[in-house]
């Protein structure tokens, strides 16, 4: 046995206490801590008994904790937990709530992850899925199996921001005993508040909006039922679908400006949305502020004046244009993201859409010359004029 040299300090002598203070920080502190020490087995113990406490960070951690009771209070719940990403809440919940025979039905123009998941997956888990067009209430009850255990949608679909009949699909899940999952993302709990509409469970995917500034990953998810969120959260530490502390700590930074960056993005979403619809080569502009829009009215009584930030629109010529169109605009990043500080360009065909087929993604009104616009925070004239003469660049080809 090799003996401790006696002029070398013992190093657990020098790991240093916590600095205590009778004043407290005003930003979050980071916590990146992986583990954390118990004072002994009973503690320990008590701690997993009580639910109290940090133990293990794949099992929760201060910043997520944190970051989780902020958007808790937007939605108006309690309960709610951050994941890694947006996916991540989504499998949360369908690894927690299904099981082998139960039948969800989603919207058919989810984010093309999602239609994926629920086409490729679930089935390897002997869960059967079903597809219907959530502007129609009558559709999704036709869909209806004995089976159905969920239903999964979006307020206003990505990317092609039609307003999906809540109200009636509320009514049918509160009806037959189905849950009522809505992915509430695009619409934000300032544009839709869904648990007052009769959700079950709402998720994010919180590197949007929520977050603002495309540097973090992160997902949350809650259900109204606390056995429920029981169940989605063993799935979620189970499976690993653990956020990163830092992550946390900048969507927390930049949740402290999502009311104001909200509004600002959504004023100039009316405003951009207007200007592009007189444009020649300009197909179609979704907008749900506009009175052509094809569920004008649904969007006015479901959002009111909360139109939201997003919107799509379609130029002439197919994929040619398209390229034409974002290499005549290299200010506005063409990525496949939303919700940051900056407008986005974003071609579903080539990204989010890509694995569907043609004829798939014509019958969900996806084309070539289609592109989804997430309005940021520019001087809507600068906005305008660059777009404009995009627009008319994408048409010389």
């Amino acid at each position: 046995m090799t003996e401790t040299p006696k002029n070398q300090p013992n190093s657990l002598a020098r790991r240093p206490k916590w600095p205590t203070s009778t004043s407290r920080p005003v930003v979050t502190p980071l916590q990146p801590s992986v583990v954390y020490a118990s004072p002994d087995p009973d503690a320990l113990d008590a701690q997993y008994d009580e639910g109290s406490g940090f133990t293990y960070a794949r099992e929760g951690h201060p910043n997520a904790s944190v970051l989780a009771q902020k958007i808790d209070g937007l939605e108006g719940m309690s309960g709610g937990i951050i994941t890694g990403s947006g996916m991540s809440a989504i499998g949360a919940v369908f690894l927690g709530v299904l099981q082998a025979g139960d039948h969800v039905i989603g919207g058919d123009q989810l984010y093309g992850r999602t239609l994926r998941l629920m086409a490729d997956d679930l089935p390897k888990f002997g869960v059967q899925t079903s597809l219907a067009d959530p502007t129609d209430a009558n559709a999704i009850a036709a869909a209806i199996q004995p089976n159905t255990k969920m239903i999964v949608v979006e307020v206003v679909s990505n990317p092609t921001i039609r307003i999906a009949d809540m109200d009636g699909i509320a009514k049918l899940c509160a009806d037959r005993g189905i849950l009522l999952m809505v992915d509430n993302t695009f619409t934000t709990p300032r544009g839709y508040q869904p648990f007052d509409h009769g959700a079950d469970i709402v998720i994010h995917s919180v590197t949007k909006l929520l977050a603002g500034h495309s540097d973090a990953t992160l997902g949350y998810v809650v259900a109204k039922d606390p056995s429920l969120m029981e169940k989605i959260n063993i799935a979620n530490v189970t499976w690993g679908l653990t956020p990163s502390p830092f992550d946390c700590w900048l969507a927390e930074r930049g949740l402290q400006s999502f009311d104001l960056r909200y509004d600002r993005a959504e004023a100039t979403a009316i405003e951009l949305s207007a200007a592009l619809a007189g444009l020649p080569g300009v197909t179609r502009v979704l907008h749900p502020s506009r009175p052509d829009h094809p569920d004008h009215n649904r969007a006015a009584k479901i959002l009111g004046n909360r139109p939201g930030n997003m919107m799509s629109f379609e130029v002439a010529g197919g994929r040619k244009a398209a390229n034409a169109l974002t290499n005549a605009a290299p200010d506005l990043p063409f990525a496949p993201t939303l919700g940051d500080v900056g407008t986005t360009l974003s071609h579903p065909a080539s990204s989010s859409h890509r694995a569907l087929s043609e004829a798939g993604r014509t019958a969900l009104g996806i084309s070539e010359g289609f592109f989804r616009v997430s309005v940021g925070l520019e001087d809507p004239a600068l906005l305008i004029a660059e777009l404009t003469e995009a627009i008319a660049e994408s048409q010389k080809a």
